[in-house]
């Protein structure tokens, strides 16, 4: 029998956070000329989607995202900047990097967020909502640290809030999206992996759960995708695991039996759980991995190209031998589909998601298609790499 409560001596997190702060952060806020809201993963954890959006309906504050947060805030709407950091679009890291106020909720600033963290925002204020205490101030200093859970965090801080006058703000974030939005190099003759996202959006309207692998194709749907709901964008950050996405999405799948789930792979990262194969058809689960075939470990590749000279090791799968991915599902009964050019990727789309079970999609896409923007390892956040035809080159 399970035990009525359970007492982890070593944990006892603080749930409501310190009233005074929260009312001097509803100050800030309210004065600040500048702000930004960066969404974490522990928005969704928390269940405080809704707070987050009942404050950015009050305050217009626009609202970047770290990748576990995705979905937190709906990326439709105009004031969302998707993804901030590493491979966040750019008018996203120039939001953050002109900001004179970060509000950090259930983030923990990691490296892919601040790239170098003696440049990272220097003369903003830092209003930081987290429930872990080690994760406060532990990367960047916190101006106001609010140790609690970010629902009850945000439900005492919402009406405290006042509206700051930002509209000459939002006026200069508008003008960076239309300057420097997420465009990537089009080849009437291959398939551009983004191209393979954009058409996955146009079939789903963004009502679907999305789960990943490790690598360019992770960075692609974290940019690409509509991630509109919470707890529809399952990816592995931290250790970063390849191998993630399959068994992720028949969890999902089987949490969600009504929803489309869709696995965004890479030949390399599929493999490495490639078996479980066994288990959809088994118990036919209907799951669709969209594996972006590059013949490549496609990340490693990027930084091999970008910084060693294309001197590219150990990740050139296909003198390797990588399996016709269309014949290894069959083997298990699985349909396989394939699509080589464009065109076809529709199609496929179409017909791997009105098919009642399990499907592998093997397209065939771009073999040297990289993901941008991209800010340099300890690089500064809004010198990027922005795209194919100026990756030589860094802008401020």
């Amino acid at each position: 029998n399970y035990p009525k409560e359970v007492d982890l001596p070593s944990y006892k997190p603080n749930y409501i956070g310190n009233p005074r702060q929260i009312k001097a952060a509803a100050e800030m806020i309210s004065k600040a000329e500048r702000p930004i809201i960066i969404a974490g993963g522990g928005i969704i954890l928390s269940n405080a989607s809704q707070e987050l959006r009942d404050l950015v309906a009050k305050t217009n504050i626009p609202v970047g995202s770290t990748l576990m947060g995705l979905g937190a805030y709906p990326a439709d709407d105009f004031l969302a900047l998707g993804m901030v950091g590493m491979h966040g679009a750019a008018y996203a890291n120039y939001t953050l990097a002109e900001s004179d106020l970060i509000i950090a909720i259930g983030m923990r600033f990691s490296d892919r967020v601040t790239g170098k963290l003696s440049t990272f925002v220097p003369h903003a204020k830092i209003i930081h909502i987290d429930i872990d205490p080690a994760e406060i101030s532990k990367c960047v200093p916190a101006t106001i640290p609010i140790v609690g859970d970010v629902k009850n965090v945000l439900t005492e801080l919402i009406p405290l809030v006042k509206a700051p006058n930002i509209k000459p703000w939002l006026e200069k974030v508008k003008v960076w999206k239309e300057q420097y939005p997420l465009a990537y190099k089009k080849d009437g003759g291959s398939i551009a992996p983004q191209y393979v996202l954009q058409e996955i959006n146009r079939l789903t309207k963004g009502d679907c759960i999305i789960t990943t692998e490790v690598g360019e194709h992770q960075m692609w749907a974290a940019q690409y995708m509509l991630h509109k709901n919470p707890r529809s964008f399952i990816s592995s950050g931290g250790l970063g695991t390849m191998g993630f996405g399959f068994p992720a999405a028949i969890g999902a799948q089987v949490g969600c039996p009504d929803k489309l789930v869709v696995d965004i792979a890479g030949d390399g990262s599929i493999q490495m759980n490639i078996q479980e194969l066994g288990t959809v058809k088994r118990y036919n689960i209907p799951v669709k991995v969209c594996i972006m075939n590059n013949g490549y470990l496609g990340m490693v590749r990027q930084w091999q190209e970008l910084f060693y000279g294309k001197r590219y090791s150990q990740t050139d799968l296909c003198a390797g031998g990588n399996p016709d991915f269309v014949k290894v599902a069959e083997a298990y009964g699985v349909l396989g589909l394939r699509a080589t050019k464009p065109e076809e990727v529709g199609k496929v789309l179409e017909q791997a998601f009105n098919h009642k079970g399990p499907v592998f999609m093997d397209m065939v896409v771009e073999p040297e298609a990289s993901v941008y923007p991209m800010v340099p390892a300890g690089g500064i956040i809004n010198k990027m790499i922005l795209n194919e035809e100026r990756k030589g080159e860094t802008y401020s």
